[in-house]
Order: structure tokens, then C-alpha cells, then sequence
């Protein structure tokens, strides 16, 4: 990592390093990666040193992985941070920033492994530079248990922006499971980010799932697949099954694209974004062997209609992305409900001596930052 024509930032890996005076401890048996980026996130923001303990201690196969290792590196690399436990598998960590620094940096996470996860690490901390950074990534950019790419750069990012955060992801390729072998960039400038409050609704649903209790929604359709399915036209097939379906839900569609790319393995995923008054959401699903294109379409929907039934302002997984955002700037947003991963983010930054209350409402839980 680092910039051409310069010595790259090292990471310097300490054994047997005595404790940080001041240093944050963090307990994360309690969740999985995001406790860990969380943790690496706000220590840059604060210049406080973190130990993170029992790292995903309650995954089946608990400590660092590729991904993980990745953020971790990408950060102490832009922070010049003394790093213990920077290693496959280590189930504790202990990171020592300096001053985040500007450049061009590199990371290849040698999975598919999501790199908006690895992104999220850094995204924050455009709040801190002087000049601008990039990152170039590569690994997976649409697999499970992350936000696809589409996702980051159509429903996080431009909410973000709105408040003041100069930053843009642009992809170059796609990686799907199990190869990965995508590759995107994120660039960051320096940014002041205001205040974040998204109110949400009244409570729009009627049981069923559709738009009819008196807010009014619109619809955008992303979908994506590998240039290998492009005969079966399954990014054509999921975009017309949920365009179908959010019509039948009273969800006018008024944004479509359809994309079939290059990519090292098969693969698709589909992104809807959910505008409404006070209410920005985000919805996915990623294609598989085997499962056909319509029922990838049907589980995005699904989960918007869901959501149709809450009162709130954002999805589950944009709540728990948008706390580190609601702790520096402050205001509120409301949620669907107290997820694990809301109620883990919640407490590290509450670690770092952020003040974040919640509270019930008749709209979901509500956030607030000070």
C-alpha cells in the first residue's frame, strides 16, 4: 500500500506488547467483523488505542479472516498504527493509531471477501483528512452477508453526501462467491458531515405488505449479473420480477438499470432503494446456483415489504452503518428495531464515550446522538 514513487506506509506488527495506557478495551465475543471495523474506525477518529478481545468469539470459526485482516491493515497502513494480532485467525487485536494520512493505498483481500466492508473501515474518516485519499480494493463486491456494491454506491453513499461526506465508490469489475476477483475504488475528500435526522413514517402498512397506508414510495431497480448468465438474461429477469412486484405492492418503479459484466465467476445480485418522505431504505439478494433469477427478485421484495410495515427511516443494515455517522454529527434516525449488530455498534461507540440514546416510538426505536 501506499503512493507511487514513495515508500508505503508500513504496519508495524508488536509480540508481546505491554498495554496502552488509556487504551479502550472491547469485548467482541458479542458479534461478528463489524465490532472489530467499528473498533478501528473510531480509534483513528479519536487517536485512542483499542484492544479488541475474542474477536467474532461467537462464529463457528471465531478471529480474523480475510476481510477482517484486510480492513485492519488498510487501516493501520493509513494511520501509521502499531498493530498486535495482525494475523489469519487471531482472536485478539491491539491497535495504536497515528494521524490518518492521505494518499493512494492498495488491498487485496485474496477472497470474496466484501470490500464495502472493508470500505466502511475508512469511509468516516474523510471527517479527518486534509487531502484526498483512494482506496483500490479487490475481492468481493456482491456476495452474502454484505452489502453488494450497488447498495453502497446507490442508497449509503448519497444519503451521506446529502449531510456533507465527500466520497464516491466506482467499480471496475465485479467478484461473486466463491472467487471474488472484483475490484472498486473508493476515494475519499475531506468532509464535514451535519447533523443526520430521518424521521420516517406514521406506520404505513395494513398487513399485507403494501404501500397503502398513506405515504407515498418510489422504487429503484439495480440488477446485476456475471457476462456468463447473459443468455439466460438473469439480470433482465430479476429486474422485471421485482418491477412486477413492487407494482403489485403500489411501489411506482421509477429507476431501473440492468448490468451484465465481466467477472471470474458466475454470479448476479439485485438492489432496490426505497424513497419515501422522511425514508431512505435499501434492500438485496444474490443470486446462487441453482436458485432461479425470479425468487432472487421475490427475496429483495420480500424484505421491502416488510419494511413497509415499520414506521422507519432506514433498513436494519443502513441503522447499524449510519451510528458512527449519528455519533460524530449527532440527530437522530429511526430504525426498524434493536438488531444484534445495532445493539453491538451502539455499544462501541458508547466504548469511545459517544452518547447515544434510544428510545421506543410508535414509528420503531429511535436513535439519538448528541
Amino acid at each position: 500500500m501506499g503512493l507511487p514513487g514513495r515508500t508505503p506506509v508500513s504496519v508495524r506488527h508488536l509480540t508481546g506488547a505491554t498495554p496502552i495506557p488509556g487504551m479502550v478495551e472491547i469485548d467482541g465475543s458479542a458479534g461478528g467483523g463489524q465490532i472489530l471495523r467499528t473498533a478501528l474506525t473510531l480509534s483513528m477518529l479519536s487517536d485512542e488505542p483499542v484492544t479488541v478481545t475474542d474477536v467474532r468469539g461467537d462464529r463457528p470459526e471465531p478471529g480474523l479472516k480475510a476481510q477482517h485482516l484486510t480492513a485492519l491493515d488498510v487501516a493501520a497502513a493509513v494511520s501509521d498504527a502499531t498493530v498486535e494480532g495482525g494475523e489469519l485467525g487471531s482472536e485478539t487485536v491491539e491497535f495504536d493509531p497515528g494521524e490518518p494520512t492521505a494518499g493512494r493505498y492498495e488491498a487485496g483481500v485474496g477472497t470474496a471477501g466484501s470490500l464495502t466492508l472493508v470500505f466502511d473501515t475508512l469511509l468516516p474518516v474523510a471527517t479527518r483528512l486534509d487531502d484526498p485519499l483512494s482506496l483500490v480494493a479487490t475481492g468481493g463486491t456482491d456476495v452474502k452477508w454484505s452489502p453488494p456494491l450497488a447498495y453502497y454506491r446507490r442508497v449509503k453513499l448519497p444519503l451521506l453526501r446529502e449531510r456533507g461526506l465527500a466520497a464516491t465508490v466506482d467499480s471496475d469489475r465485479p467478484g461473486f462467491y466463491p472467487v471474488g476477483g472484483g475490484r472498486a475504488t473508493l476515494r475519499l475528500w475531506p468532509s464535514s458531515v451535519s447533523a443526520l435526522t430521518l424521521d420516517g413514517g406514521n406506520g404505513r402498512g395494513d398487513g399485507d405488505g403494501d404501500a397503502d397506508g398513506g405515504d407515498v414510495f418510489e422504487a429503484r431497480v439495480y440488477s446485476l449479473a456475471a457476462d456468463a448468465l447473459a443468455d439466460a438474461d438473469v439480470a433482465d429477469r430479476q429486474a422485471d420480477t421485482a418491477e412486477q412486484r413492487l407494482s403489485e405492492r403500489g411501489v411506482e418503479v421509477v429507476h431501473r438499470e440492468t448490468t451484465c459484466a465481466a467477472a471470474d465467476s458466475p454470479g448476479s445480485s439485485l438492489t432496490l432503494r426505497l424513497d419515501g418522505d422522511e425514508t431512505v431504505a435499501g434492500f438485496d439478494a444474490c443470486g446462487e446456483k441453482g436458485k432461479p433469477a425470479e425468487d432472487v427478485a421475490r427475496d429483495a421484495v420480500r424484505d421491502l415489504a416488510a419494511f413497509l410495515e415499520t414506521g422507519a427511516a432506514v433498513d436494519e443494515h443502513l441503522a447499524d452503518q449510519l451510528l458512527v455517522f449519528l455519533a460524530l454529527s449527532g440527530g437522530r434516525i429511526v430504525v426498524p428495531g434493536l438488531t444484534d449488530h445495532v445493539e453491538t455498534n451502539l455499544g462501541v461507540c458508547e466504548s469511545f464515550g459517544y452518547d447515544l440514546s434510544v428510545e421506543e416510538s410508535s414509528r420503531g426505536v429511535v436513535v439519538r446522538g448528541e
